[in-house]
């Protein structure tokens, strides 16, 4: 027997004493030819049916969602809640004393009842709007592991920055100051992509999967996975576009065509291949680096080669040394959306023509 199944029959026999014992007030001064016995029994057979079905929404359900969001709550998540446990607490005091005059155990358990009842929607309140509770308390300003972060500041994450891993490197450092939004259709685009009856598929959405893990137990940014959504479209980018553009969120992202379609709209895009591409070390007209020639290039003469962070150096007069190790002097480099090229021309030749 399962402990839930337990649970819902301790709930329902519960439910069915309550509604017995007001069933027997109800009727406690009844007409001669009221079936009183009959009536108390279909109440309770009916109160057990529903506190069977209703059990597990009122214990197990709202506990698992409080220890998850207690898990992989932030700083400003636990003053949220302390303020909404505070304020359904002080309801509940409220309503104690008309609870309290109640006949019967009614006056003895609904009190203590409506109080926790209370609490617990205040914490669900104050959390799911933590920052506008925040703003009005002045607390602009939410803490995450002793970094202050700003509570305004919130950034849209695409599937494809979380298929490509990096931004949890980057979370990790401390480096971004924001928090980082997750909505539930990137999630549920993340799961189909695992499940894919591609390898290749499989093997990106399962790493976006584990990349989304790692977020939320390591990273310096708060991470939040929220239900927002919009309706009359299937599309995840334009989804992603319109709630960028509706609630004035910057949209992290590697699609080169969505950021493209973002820009265009007004939308701040973070791009990592953009940040990667701009932390490459600079090289000067003169400088020497020493790289394998890998392949022809596609003038006549050329010979290409890559630097460790991928970065293509294109060598002029480099077509006989493929295959083969040279020192090369960069000439110029150029730099655009898709990366940057140096171009350079051998060492050797150049100190035999001086």
């Amino acid at each position: 027997m399962s402990f839930e199944l337990v649970l819902r029959v301790i709930g329902g026999i519960v439910a069915a004493l309550g509604v017995s014992e007001f069933a027997g007030l109800l009727f406690a001064n009844p007409e001669p030819n009221v079936p009183v016995d009959a009536l108390r029994f279909s109440l309770a057979s009916l109160g057990f049916a529903v506190g069977f079905a209703i059990t597990p929404y009122a214990t197990t359900v709202p506990f698992n969602w409080f220890r998850d969001r207690v898990l992989h709550a932030s700083g400003g998540d636990f003053l949220a809640g302390a303020l909404g446990l505070g304020g359904g607490l002080v309801c509940g005091a409220l309503v104690h004393g008309p609870l309290a005059g109640l006949p019967g155990g009614l006056g003895i358990w609904l009190p203590a009842i409506a109080s926790g009842l209370l609490g617990y929607l205040g914490v669900i309140a104050a959390v799911e709007h933590k920052h506008a509770v925040l703003t009005v308390l002045g607390g602009t300003r939410e803490v995450v592991r002793g970094h202050e972060l700003s509570a305004g500041e919130r950034v849209l994450v695409d599937t494809s920055a979380i298929i490509d891993g990096r931004i949890a490197g980057v979370a990790e450092t401390g480096f971004l100051f924001c928090t980082l939004v997750v909505p539930r259709f990137v999630l549920t685009e993340l799961q189909q992509v695992a499940d894919s009856s591609s390898a290749e598929r499989r093997i990106r959405g399962r790493r976006g999967l584990d990349v989304l893990d790692e977020l939320q137990k390591h990273s310096l940014a708060p991470v939040e996975i929220v239900d927002l959504d919009v309706d009359d479209t299937a599309d995840v980018d334009s989804k992603l576009v319109r709630l960028a553009r509706a609630n004035e969120w910057a949209l992290l992202t590697n699609d080169f065509n969505l950021n493209k379609v973002a820009a265009l709209q007004g939308i701040r895009v973070l791009n990592l291949n953009e940040l990667a591409n701009k932390l490459k070390p600079t090289y000067l007209n003169g400088d020497v680096l020493r790289i394998k020639i890998v392949e022809r290039g596609n003038q006549a003469g050329q010979g290409v080669g890559y630097l460790p962070e991928g970065t293509m150096v294109v060598v002029e007069g480099a077509d006989q040394l493929v295959g083969q190790e040279a020192d090369v002097i960069v000439t110029r480099s150029l730099q655009n959306l898709m990366g940057r090229m140096i171009f350079a021309r051998p060492k050797a030749r150049q100190d035999a023509a001086s």
